[in-house]
């Protein structure tokens, strides 16, 4: 139980033996206590006034005399107005180090075997284009989601669908044919989702060279965008790969394999995976048949092109699209047919998809035609909606091929990290093995942390010089100070000095030792609510505060130069319980921590 909880029923109890008065938890009020007062927690008096029939600071100090006689949790307390401020108990703060210490799952839920099934999707990548920024952040987000949830006491599956078939696949599929000259990943030396990225970006030019000879012509941009001879031979390709056309299968198998091969290594760079791959191509048709069913209940509306729609304005919605007049279907085509497969696969409980809020409006309706197809889970169904993520030169755009590649970025931190820590003798002492492992680690750690330390629901720009620097709210300055605890014990552990445990001696600790300890109990808290909300930032700003607060511990204090052995010890298995927790909220974003650098 949280020091929270803990002082809630001491207050509810005291509350109900002077004044009579049954209180739920939510009505009473705790909150930090103000800087400048003393204290650690603060009781808000005003709601026990009228059944007390009392001045606020008369109830205020009832209920403090009450909490210092009758439990040891309370050292001191005052009075400032209708607030009342307690000190925590020396002998509690210690009581709690010792539980913290000795809970190697400290802040964890583990799930019971009746848990209830969370499946989170992310990623989402098209296979005609390898992964860029923008992916890794959904990446990030998903991955780390997906941990904290684990930790709040879900059983997680975590689900990819990747989108490998439509006209943007024909597109890289036609340029290849035409302008490949059967150009490979082996002979090009091109991760093969490069090199399928590659012909995306040359059928855009070839695409828009014909627009505007067309334009040029006297056609309008729209009319040209239509008739260009690239974009109607594409159409042509997405209607023989419907229909089964053996060429157009193969190619489209043989250049979405260089795709996966090449996601592959990339996932295994970033540190995610998935329980559980789903593919458009294989969804899709479920989608198509659920939609005419829709049809024939008469839920949606078939015109006279042949083309389905859903008629959503009953709904304060438009009208959506939902199989184009040539029967080829549409983004909520596939999803409809991928959320029907994956309740066949799995008993979930909650759906989670993790995408970008420009996608807002299409899960929107999504879960309403769940809903009206009659699955009761669709609109109870949860869109993680989260911001983009640009550089400081601004945005990306994937046909004009000025998209941030997730490898090349990667490569680049981690290239960073080696130099910044070299620059900075982070690596003196270190072998040839342990500066690679080191170096990843490092310049993974930056990247995701500055990622996954903004709200997630906004935009933000990420920048690579700010998040590999030591100091200040990084990912390095963590795993370093991470590092600095480690070589600390570990020269306690040469000296001989026992930290195991606590003995029985009570040192006199300091105010900013029982800050610490106050910091660490709300971890618990912590990961609780970011799995509530979603937001791994509250996790990563989590951290940062308390490796800030034990830095400036750490400077302050002598560890292994203190004299008095009983507070020597005490100081050591407080550095231990830290770096525990740093490890393990660390790791629920998805970064490792180094043992020495």
């Amino acid at each position: 139980m949280s020091l929270e909880s803990i002082l809630i029923t001491l207050v509810a109890e005291a509350v109900k033996s002077l004044y009579g008065l049954e209180t739920e938890e939510n009505q009473i009020q705790l909150q930090k206590t103000k800087k400048e007062f003393e204290g650690d927690l603060t009781v808000v008096t005003f709601p026990f006034v009228k059944a007390a029939r009392k001045s606020p600071e008369q109830v205020g100090q009832e209920i403090g005399e009450f909490l210092l006689k009758d439990t040891e949790v309370i050292s001191k307390f005052n009075v400032v107005k209708g607030f009342l401020n307690l000190s925590i108990s020396k002998s509690f703060w210690l009581e709690t180090l010792t539980a913290i210490h000795s809970n190697t799952d400290f802040g964890i839920t583990k799930a019971a075997e009746d848990a209830a099934l969370m499946m989170i999707e992310y990623s989402s990548p098209n296979t005609n284009k390898p992964l860029h920024l923008g992916h890794i952040r959904n990446n990030l987000l998903g991955h780390s989601i997906a941990e904290i949830q684990k930790a709040n006491g879900w059983k997680v599956i975590k689900t990819n669908i990747v989108n490998d078939r439509g006209i943007h696949i024909c597109k890289s599929m036609l340029a290849w044919k035409k302008w490949g000259k059967d150009e490979t990943p082996e002979s090009s030396g091109l991760k093969g989702d490069h090199l399928v990225g590659k012909y995306y970006v040359i059928f855009d030019k070839h695409y828009k060279a014909e627009i505007k000879e067309l334009m040029g012509k006297g056609l309008t941009e729209e009319e040209a965008k239509k008739s260009a001879p690239l974009i109607l031979e594409a159409q042509k390709m997405l209607l023989a790969w419907e229909n089964n056309d053996p060429e157009v299968r193969q190619l489209w198998k043989t250049m979405n394999g260089w795709v996966y091969a090449g996601f592959d290594k990339t996932y295994k760079q970033l540190g995610v995976s998935f329980d559980k791959i789903y593919y458009e191509s294989e969804t899709y048709l479920t989608g198509k048949s659920e939609v005419e069913r829709g049809v024939k209940k008469g839920i949606f509306s078939a015109r006279s092109d042949g083309s389905v729609w859903a008629d959503l304005t009953g709904d304060g919605l438009d009208e959506k699209l939902l199989l184009r007049a040539d029967g080829t279907s549409v983004y909520m085509t596939q999803d409809i047919g991928t959320a029907k497969l994956r309740y066949d696969d799995y008993p979930i409980n909650k759906m989670v998809y993790v995408v970008g809020n420009e996608q807002n409006y299409h899960f929107q309706v999504l879960a309403i035609l769940l809903d009206k197809l009659g699955y009761e889970w669709g609109k109870s169904l949860v869109h993680f909606s989260y911001g983009m993520v640009e550089l400081p030169e601004g945005k990306m755009k994937s046909r004009e091929g000025t998209v941030v590649d997730a490898d090349d970025l990667m490569d680049e931190m981690i290239e960073a990290a080696r130099e910044t820590s070299q620059e900075l003798g982070k690596l003196d002492n270190c072998t040839s093995e342990e500066i690679v492992t080191i170096v990843r680690m490092v310049g993974l750690g930056a990247l995701k942390y500055f990622i996954l330390k903004v709200d997630p629901r906004k935009n933000m720009t990420f920048n690579p010089k700010e998040s590999i620097d030591f100091n200040g709210n990084t990912g390095p300055f963590i795993q370093y100070t991470h590092a600095r605890i480690k070589s600390v014990l570990r020269k306690a552990a040469e000296q001989g000095i026992e930290y195991s445990s606590l003995n029985d001696n009570q040192p006199d600790i300091s105010e900013k030792e029982s800050y610490l300890i106050q910091l660490l109990t709300g971890f618990p808290a912590v990961v609780r609510e970011a799995g509530e909300e979603f937001s791994p930032a509250l996790i990563a700003n989590y951290i940062y505060e308390v490796v800030k607060e034990y830095n400036q511990f750490y400077h302050d204090f002598p560890m292994l130069k203190e004299e008095n052995p009983t507070l020597k010890q005490f100081r050591l298995v407080l550095s231990e319980s830290i770096a525990t927790v740093i490890k393990t909220g660390m790791g629920l974003l998805g970064i490792d921590v180094p043992e020495r650098m």
